[in-house]
């Protein structure tokens, strides 16, 4: 009798313990970003748009209790039937949930027990990934799923930590130095050529990527240009000085209705003071760095400094053309900010949202929202790619958003 494992089986254990070990790294540093946190910060939130870290550390848990242990560990016990309510974010097919604008009134459960529900549903997991039952593609995709979701998060996390901080009249910083150093160009605005035609747009291939990604599909794209750089403090500083955010004619209508509305004069988080401009970070408040890119603007802030430059944005199949480029790529692409594209944030062509609850996870938010392609310097390594899609609502800045401009050939 042949008791040696067969090639497929220790395949299948080797994938188990690389999960494990990812498992192990993501969700570890998700609570290393809350440590440098308060107990009172990680309970408030700073808008209606952002949630308090402890939300962030329990919905993420709660995405592997629900969709994970309920579904495919045996005899596991849930931590407490009411975080469900608490801890649900916008999943209509698991059931009622608590309002978004008040989770940061939810004082109970306290952050030690947070902490708590953490380490219990990720001793299930780590039970779930040493059985044989996790040796079935369905629940090892299930749990690749909730750590890329968590990685979302833990963006989100600091973007909500950044606007809680802001409104705080002492300033406080998150950490003493920027995550990521920024990289400085001294040079003007270039433009790089790439040829019309028929592109393959979207993701092929076996690695990880969201339904919003596919299907893959060609597109005709006319001769277009995009700069080599995004648009720096220093360009804004003159689209400022020129009166952009007071000229009507330079907005869509409803971006010009929002600043009105709200008197926004820069991007946010910038404040005047002492005869210089100087914006909040994670590090505490510095002087604006001319040359680094702009961030915190709203796609109408975007469009409108596109217009007044004489030049536009980027569709989003443009600027994948442009990354995927083997020789010709513009820089600051990827790790500096997320960038706006002109493309509403649409489904591709045969697109089906995968079936359950987990299938409200990007299909319903296909309108009335714009598309940003890139990574910001707090995204996550894996998420950087050519296909990834990420979207807000035009008149939201509290990402980390900014802008690069593109132009036609004529």
């Amino acid at each position: 009798m042949n008791t040696l494992p067969s090639i497929e089986h220790t395949q299948r254990v080797e994938n188990n313990e690389a999960l494990y070990h990812k498992f192990s790294e993501i969700r570890q540093h998700t609570v290393n970003l809350a440590t440098p946190l308060s107990a009172e910060d990680m309970v408030v939130q700073a808008n209606d748009e952002c949630s308090p870290t402890k939300w962030h550390l329990a919905h993420t848990t709660w995405f592997f209790e629900t969709f994970v242990l309920k579904k495919y560990a045996k005899n596991y016990s849930v931590f407490d039937e009411r975080y469900d309510y608490c801890f649900n974010s916008y999943y209509e097919s698991i059931g009622d949930r608590h309002p978004k604008a008040f989770r940061g009134l939810l004082t109970r459960p306290t952050c030690d027990q947070i902490f708590s529900y953490r380490q219990h549903v990720d001793a299930a997991i780590y039970k779930l990934m040493l059985s044989n039952h996790c040796e079935r593609s369905t629940t090892a995709a299930v749990i690749e799923l909730g750590l890329q979701h968590e990685q979302q998060h833990q963006e989100l996390l600091l973007m909500d930590i950044l606007a809680l901080f802001a409104v705080n009249p002492l300033r406080p910083h998150y950490k003493s130095v920027q995550s990521t150093p920024e990289i400085i160009y001294d040079t003007g605005l270039n433009w790089n050529s790439f040829e019309g035609g028929v592109h393959h747009i979207g993701h092929t291939g076996s690695g990880f990527a969201w339904d919003n990604e596919s299907p893959s599909h060609d597109v005709l794209l006319q001769p277009f240009r995009m700069a080599d750089r995004l648009v720096n403090n220093a360009d804004w500083l003159e689209f400022m000085n020129d009166s952009g955010y007071e000229t009507a004619t330079l907005w869509l209508a409803d971006g010009w209705s929002k600043i009105c509305q709200h008197n926004i004069k820069a991007p946010l988080y910038w404040h005047y003071e002492n005869t210089m401009w100087s914006s909040m970070t994670l590090a505490g408040v510095h002087p604006i760095d001319p040359k680094s890119p702009v961030i915190h603007v709203s796609f109408y802030e975007a469009d409108a400094f596109a217009r007044w430059s004489g030049q536009r944005l980027p569709t989003e199949f443009e600027w994948e053309v442009a990354a995927r480029s083997t020789s010709n790529v513009p820089k600051q692409m990827f790790g500096k900010v997320w960038q706006w594209m002109q493309s509403a944030y649409q489904p591709y062509p045969g697109y089906k949202p995968p079936l359950g609850a987990i299938g409200e996870y990007n299909g319903k938010f296909m309108i009335n929202q714009q598309t940003l392609r890139g990574s910001s310097f707090a995204t996550p390594h894996n998420h950087s790619r050519a296909t990834y899609r990420n979207f807000f609502y035009p008149h939201q800045r509290w990402q980390f958003s900014g802008v690069r401009l593109a132009q036609n050939v004529s």
